[in-house]
């Protein structure tokens, strides 16, 4: 889904959350597109709304490879014009794609996750069977970063982004939405104003010089490489880490073929902001309540 805005500068390219495709996201996508004054792209990753294939972690780094590949060859669109969007799951993605673009203009990381395992268990390392390992890859962006996290988030801890945005190399003021929970910060006023004044910000910066930064190649081994993992094998069958036993019984293997559980913590009531100056009248009626049963690495 791709939505122009005639006096659009830069382009946004979403990655929405678990619990939600276009359908759902498309009066949201059209009211950014006139508030933030953007072009927007929108898309379903495999197994999703209308979306063919099959969902797992690595088609959703596919897809949204594909869906930039089509920004710059049918739309015209260049990578310093592009801002990544990620909303919580959507961050994934975003942060896999933004660690081997050199060039781009921004991210916006919404209610974002450290890692899969992380959002369920307060581990210190990066085992082998985690999924979207943004912890690992957020400090090989160079743009500017924007995170957006609740106070109160009950899904995804407020402290997946702060601990993020202590990893940034090029850090802007976050947003920690005071009371705002997992799907509801588009109600909060502040939330369209930060938006706003982050994307005017980012688009009066120069672009910088292809011969600051290291190549695309090199970027791409640099990320495949992140931080070393203590557990690069698979568990032995009578293993005795606890950690193991506990991803065994809870399918940590995170089986993406299960159908989605889509969770409407509103009772399916459209959003309205309550910033009537800088109104997002209707968002997400779906939630994303991160259901990692879901998504498996393959």
């Amino acid at each position: 889904m791709y939505v122009r805005h005639p006096m659009a500068t830069s382009t946004l390219l979403y990655s929405h959350g678990n619990a939600a495709d276009l359908g759902q996201m498309y009066e949201l996508f059209i009211e950014l597109s006139i508030h933030l004054k953007v072009n927007l792209m929108g898309y379903d990753y495999s197994g999703y709304g209308q979306s063919s294939g099959k969902a797992s972690e690595h088609n959703t780094y596919a897809d949204i490879e594909a869906v930039y590949k089509c920004l710059e060859e049918t739309y015209g669109s260049k990578q310093e014009d592009v801002i990544l969007y990620g909303q919580s799951v959507g961050s994934g993605p975003t942060l896999d794609l933004a660690s081997r673009l050199p060039h781009l203009r921004a991210v916006v990381l919404h209610s974002p996750i450290l890692s899969g395992l992380r959002v369920m268990y307060a581990v210190k390392k990066t085992y082998w069977f985690d999924i979207y390992k943004n912890i690992d890859k957020i400090p090989y962006v160079d743009c500017p970063v924007l995170i957006i996290h609740g106070t109160s988030d009950e899904v995804v801890e407020c402290g997946h982004g702060k601990q993020l945005w202590e990893l940034c190399k090029d850090k802007y003021e976050p947003l920690w939405v005071k009371g705002g929970n997992h799907c509801d910060l588009e109600l909060y006023p502040e939330f369209i104003k930060h938006l706003n004044k982050f994307i005017a910000t980012v688009e009066r910066l120069p672009c910088r010089q292809s011969s600051d930064l290291q190549s695309d190649k090199d970027r791409r081994k640099s990320v495949e490489k992140p931080r070393p993992s203590t557990e690069r094998k698979p568990p032995k069958k009578k293993s005795s880490s606890k950690l193991m036993r506990i991803s065994s019984d809870h399918h940590l293997n995170l089986n993406l073929d299960r159908s989605r559980r889509s969770v409407d913590c509103h009772d399916n009531k459209t959003r309205k902001s309550v910033d009537h100056s800088h109104q997002v009248e209707r968002g997400r009626k779906s939630v994303d309540r991160l259901d990692l049963d879901r998504v498996r690495s393959e």
